[in-house]
């Protein structure tokens, strides 16, 4: 007889999330964060970050007028963990005198908060006193009222003065699963019919796009082992129809993915075309996810880890046909699926990355054939990112041509019961895309 499994304590799950929350506040992306967590921990951690993330400006205004003198920096993160799990009744995922109880039962437990016990007690049952007051006086904090970092709230009213309001607000709402239907195995329609018949309510979105009405595990999704589907923002999913697009019929294209971890559009590229697509990745374990991911989907590329801005350690000279630059970025555009970025990313970042980005789009530009052409993309919503960096290569490089290409796509979020209309593209996360052309000599 097997014993039936013990529940796993909130008072260490707090712990943990504390842990992971700490861990980004000092520059440790939330994935890394996460993946340090025990397994048994894991999943739960993830759930219970995801929504401190979506209201840490609002958890620290309050933990500022509970306690204009931050904590030491574990308790002031168990503080505020419990403050952005509990300020919002409708959304709280537990009762909050339980929650109250638990971070303090956390706190006693950690060898790094158990002299700040009292403390947080203290503070959490005032809270419980005087909420409405509390959360009433940071309404105006534009930080608390957003759940963003300030730079970040005035850049997007800066460069995007009649949308800001509707970013933000998309950034905070969770992100659909969304899936591509590998078109060389199946059909949307004939997918869309497979869900059905496994009980999985969802819709068809633009080409092969399908949104869950809800999330599942992949295990769950008919034929994901066989490569029927693939789990990819609507967004990405625009990529290699925009790079495939005007290429010669029937042929066979040479194609460079040149930031291609983890590789789902190299996957897709190969479920369009039956080119040669080199994959390149910086990172080895990354790398390794792009060659698994191709193999559940039945593709091959050549798959290579390797700098992309550094082509006399990889190039053989062959110019290619199409290269997909989807360059490093801030993801400024993806935080409804990474809530940590916005925490973790600073100011500074953008002109870092953009530098990089600068220097990766002329290398690779030197590598595509006369009449080729060059996607330049990034989940990006700063405009140093996106069009800001592609204006100033077409200056520089007057045998670049744009071709019609979407640009800046903000962040598009239903809201529960909202109406989609007709002809309206699926949900989808921020991104930028541009479309190159080498003019012919």
């Amino acid at each position: 007889m097997n014993r039936k499994e013990e529940p796993i304590p909130l008072w260490r799950q707090l712990n943990a999330t504390s842990g992971v929350v700490l861990a980004v506040g000092e520059g440790a992306s939330g994935t890394a964060a996460v993946d340090h967590v025990p397994t048994d921990l894991r999943p739960g951690v993830q759930a219970l970050a995801f929504h401190v993330w979506r209201n840490l400006g609002r958890a620290q205004a309050l933990r500022k007028q509970l306690a204009p003198r931050a904590p030491p920096p574990a308790a002031d993160a168990l503080l505020c963990v419990a403050l952005a799990l509990a300020w919002r009744d409708a959304e709280a995922p537990y009762d909050m005198f339980t929650l109250v109880n638990q971070t303090v039962e956390a706190a006693k437990r950690n060898p790094s908060t158990k002299a700040q016990a009292s403390f947080l007690n203290a503070c959490l049952r005032r809270f419980l006193r005087e909420k409405d007051a509390l959360v009433a006086a940071t309404d105006a904090d534009p930080v608390a009222f957003w759940n963003h970092p300030a730079w970040w709230i005035k850049r997007l009213q800066h460069e995007r003065p009649g949308q800001w309001r509707e970013i933000l607000q998309a950034a905070n709402r969770h992100a659909p699963m969304t899936l591509r239907v590998n078109v060389r195995k199946t059909s949307p329609t004939a997918y869309l019919a497979s869900l059905q018949q496994a009980g999985i309510a969802a819709i068809g979105g633009l080409d092969a796009a399908i949104v869950l009405e809800r999330p599942v595990g992949v295990q769950h999704l008919p034929g994901f082992e066989q490569g029927l589907v693939s789990v990819q923002d609507a967004a990405a999913q625009m990529a290699a129809p925009l790079l495939l697009q005007g290429l010669a019929a029937g042929a066979e294209p040479c194609i460079l993915d040149a930031c291609a971890a983890p590789g789902g559009k190299t996957g897709h590229l190969l479920e369009l075309t039956d080119g040669q697509v080199l994959a390149l990745e910086i990172d080895p374990a990354r790398t390794t996810r792009i060659g698994q991911n191709l193999a559940r989907l039945g593709l091959q590329a050549t798959v290579v880890t390797a700098d992309a801005a550094r082509p006399q350690e990889w190039w053989d000279g062959q110019l290619f046909d199409a290269i997909l630059l989807d360059a490093p970025c801030t993801a400024s555009g993806i935080v409804r699926r990474h809530p940590d970025v916005r925490w973790l990313r600073r100011e500074s970042d953008i002109a870092q990355l953009a530098g990089i980005q600068k220097r990766m789009l002329e290398t690779l530009w030197g590598l595509l054939r006369p009449g080729g052409r060059l996607l330049y993309c990034t989940c990006s919503l700063f405009q140093a990112e996106g069009a800001g960096q592609v204006q100033t290569f077409l200056t520089h490089n007057t045998d670049a041509v744009l071709l019609p290409s979407p640009g800046h796509l903000m962040p598009r979020s239903v809201a529960k019961g909202e109406v989609v209309p007709d002809n309206e593209s699926c949900d989808h996360d921020g991104f930028y895309y541009a479309l190159l052309q080498k003019r012919m000599a």
